[in-house]
């Protein structure tokens, strides 16, 4: 595998890491669904980080040596894992919860009119 191909797969693979706990209900993909908080996520986007890692480092040494590397390198690339966590983030918790909205539609003022009907 040339080294075009092994970043494409890298990156890819990141992208689907990244975005799978948003996307997915169950928990780790495997177990029935239910209720993630917030933090069930965070915790399944550090391991999702760690398999990139995982992949990552089979990649570079199925090219060659590996290389040391130091705390900046893994502080960057979760960064930039974190990045490519940002359109699930955003479907997750910013445009799924708009939906049956409309455009116009103020809730505070739809919940007042609730509570002085009933």
């Amino acid at each position: 595998m040339n080294i075009t191909a092994a970043a494409l797969v890298w990156l890819v693979s990141g992208f689907v890491l990244a975005n799978w706990p948003f996307v997915s209900e169950k928990k780790f993909l495997i177990f029935g669904q239910g209720l993630k908080t917030m933090g069930f996520r965070m915790l399944e986007l550090l391991v999702g980080f760690s398999l990139l890692l995982a992949i990552g480092f089979g990649l570079e040494g199925s090219m060659g040596r590996l290389q040391t590397q130091t705390w900046n390198f893994y502080a960057i690339s979760l960064c930039i894992f974190v990045l490519m966590a940002y359109p699930g983030f955003v479907w997750r918790y910013l445009r799924r919860g708009r939906v049956g909205r409309t455009a116009g539609s103020d809730s505070s003022a739809e919940d007042k009119d609730k509570d002085k009907q009933g």
